[in-house]
Formats: structure tokens, C-alpha cells, sequence
């Protein structure tokens, strides 16, 4: 099996030959390459050869197209860039502090401005290059994050007590960037759409099944009749949420190292694929190749049939070469459980 087959196997719940392994890498990936971060971020070529040569080096099982921010920064959000690090909102200048601009603002059209465009193109040139061999990933900001970077994090959650009428406006605005952000990729030939809702895991179950839910059921809903498959990318502890998120239906659910992963499964059922969960840096930058192996067969024992090994979020920069390839020789040394043995 190659990478795409393995995938597509572990989502389908069949047999593979071993586990797939898929974690994030960005700055990690920048720095394979030997260019800087915002170089990466903001040209689809470089993240691109900076993502096959990672995934080759690694014998990882696919390669993506995360472009942070992409929404705000083409509606006209204000971002602090840098250098060699991930752009930031500049949320006391955010681009809906005043609540009236958001009835101003119309969703842009299939002609994406300069960010989402280059993303778009991106996930177009990892399919042409590797072709059927490896599992090709696009990136979108779920509702809730996107609405974060537009209108401040800290306003948003104060908003929801105090207007709720304007976040399911937002939420609405937001979710039809993402959903036509989404077809984009699809189209362009991603075999999936990460979904990455970060702000959502600060919510408490009330807010999240009132206000985030039903918008990111909506984009997962949408995302499968275009014809894609949904991967959800929620950051932190999401615990008092895991029930809410095993019924939106995604194929794929990172569950970040917070989590214990015998509970992940076990509220969100044998059905559902989960990616994760070992710790970006206590567990793999600050770890060796023997404790990771320790820890990866820990998981295996509580992950289930459908599980893809990874870190609960993104790869750090500095983690020596020998801990991320102790991950993908684990992988290559093991098979999956028997579905319901």
C-alpha cells in the first residue's frame, strides 16, 4: 500500500498493511527546506517542495496545505508578519472590533483574493506532484476560529452572552467563507479538508453545542456533498465537548495530548478514525526515540481499529529528526487492531 491507499483504507475501515502516520509539520517543514516561515506561508511552491521532501525523509503518508489566516488576511484582516514565524492577528485592530462592518462585508466569490488563491493553487500542485501516491490535504478555519480572527478572541467570548443574534451572524459569515474556501480545495484535488476550529476548545459544552456545533456540522455536512472528506483540528483540551464532536460526522478527529485517548474513544465509539495524541513537545521535541516508542505503544492499546499516529498538534520546529522518524518506525512495525476483536 502507499500513503493515499493506507488512509483511505483506515477512513473506510478496512485492513491496512500497517498504521499511517500523518502529523502536521509547518515550520518544521520550512525548516527542512532551509527557508524562512513566511516564505512558506505565503508562496504554495515552496510549501509544497518543503512538504514532499519532508513526507519523503519521513516516510510520512501525506502532505498538506495549512496556510494560517488565509481567510482574514484576503477580507482585509490585519496581520502582524514575520520573518520566520506564523503571522498574527492584530486583534485590537480587528477587522469586525465594530460590530456594523459585518453587514458591510459580503464573502468573497470563487476569485480568492492573493492568500486563499495561493492555498488553493498549492493543494493543485501536491496532487500533480505526487500524483496517487500520498494523501493530499487541504485547510480551512472552522466557524468558530475564523470568527476569532475577525472580530478578536476576547470580544467573541464575551459576545456570546452578550449578542448572541451577532455570532450567528459571524458564524454564518464565516461559515460560508469556509464552505466555499472548501470546494476549492476539493476541486483542486485534496482528498481532505482539515477543519481547524482552535477557538472552540476555550467553550464550555453549552456554548459549543449551541453556537459551534451546528455551524461546524453545517461545513462538515457540506464538505462531504461536494465530495470531500473533513478532518477536525481542535487545539486543547476538548474533553467536556467529545460527545457534541463524535456526532458531526467527520471522518477524521485530531484528539491533541490533554485528552487521554482511551476516553476519546470512548465516547466517540469505534467508528469514529481518530489522529493522535503524543505531546509536541513533552512527548516528541523533549522525548527520544525510546520513550516515544513507549508512549506510541500506550496508545495503541486504547486507540481502536481506526487510528492514524501523530502528535496531538503540530510538529515543533526544533524536535531532532531521530524522535519524528521514531514515530513513522513505530507506524511501519505495527498494524491496527481487528475491527471488533
Amino acid at each position: 500500500m502507499n500513503g493515499r491507499e493506507r488512509l483511505l483504507a483506515v477512513l473506510a475501515g478496512q485492513k491496512t498493511d500497517r498504521l499511517p502516520c500523518m502529523p502536521i509539520t509547518m515550520m518544521f517543514a520550512a525548516d527542512i527546506l532551509r527557508v524562512k516561515y513566511g516564505e512558506y506561508v505565503q508562496d504554495h511552491r515552496i510549501a509544497a517542495q518543503a512538504q514532499i521532501k519532508t513526507a519523503e525523509m519521513f516516510g510520512f503518508d501525506h502532505v498538506s496545505m495549512i496556510g494560517p489566516s488565509a481567510e482574514a488576511a484576503d477580507l482585509g484582516a490585519r496581520l502582524e508578519r514575520y520573518a520566520d514565524q506564523p503571522p498574527s492577528i492584530v486583534e485590537e485592530d480587528a477587522l469586525f472590533a465594530n460590530k456594523s462592518a459585518l453587514a458591510e462585508m459580503k464573502a468573497p466569490e470563487a476569485a480568492f483574493g492573493a492568500f486563499m488563491k495561493d492555498r488553493v493553487d498549492g493543494v493543485a500542485l501536491l496532487r500533480r506532484r505526487v500524483e496517487s501516491e500520498l494523501f493530499v490535504e487541504g485547510w480551512v478555519e472552522g466557524p468558530c476560529a475564523g470568527a476569532a480572527d475577525l472580530r478578536g478572541i476576547n470580544r467573541l467570548m464575551l459576545d456570546f452572552s452578550d449578542d448572541t443574534a451577532f455570532v450567528h451572524d459571524l458564524f454564518d459569515f464565516t461559515l460560508e467563507v469556509a464552505t466555499r474556501f472548501a470546494a476549492a480545495q476539493v476541486e483542486a484535488g485534496a482528498d481532505i479538508v482539515g477543519v481547524g476550529d482552535a477557538a472552540a476548545s476555550l467553550v464550555g459544552p453549552r456554548i459549543y453545542k449551541e453556537f459551534v456545533w451546528p455551524w461546524e456540522k453545517r461545513l462538515v455536512d457540506a464538505i462531504h456533498r461536494m465530495g470531500g472528506r473533513v478532518r477536525l483540528h481542535i487545539c486543547g483540551n476538548t474533553r467536556r465537548i467529545l460527545g457534541s464532536i463524535a456526532d458531526l460526522g467527520c471522518d477524521m478527529v485530531d484528539i491533541d495530548f490533554p485528552v487521554p485517548l482511551e476516553q476519546a474513544r470512548a465516547q466517540m465509539g469505534p467508528l469514529q478514525t481518530l489522529t493522535g495524541n503524543l505531546g509536541p513537545v513533552r512527548d516528541i521535541r523533549n522525548g527520544s526515540p525510546k520513550t516515544i516508542t513507549q508512549s506510541l505503544e500506550s496508545l495503541l492499546q486504547h486507540a481502536g481499529a481506526r487510528w492514524i499516529v501523530a502528535a496531538g498538534c503540530e510538529i515543533v520546529r526544533d524536535t531532532a529528526h531521530e524522535n519524528l522518524l521514531a514515530m513513522t518506525r513505530f507506524a511501519k512495525w505495527h498494524t491496527a487492531p481487528i475491527a471488533n476483536a
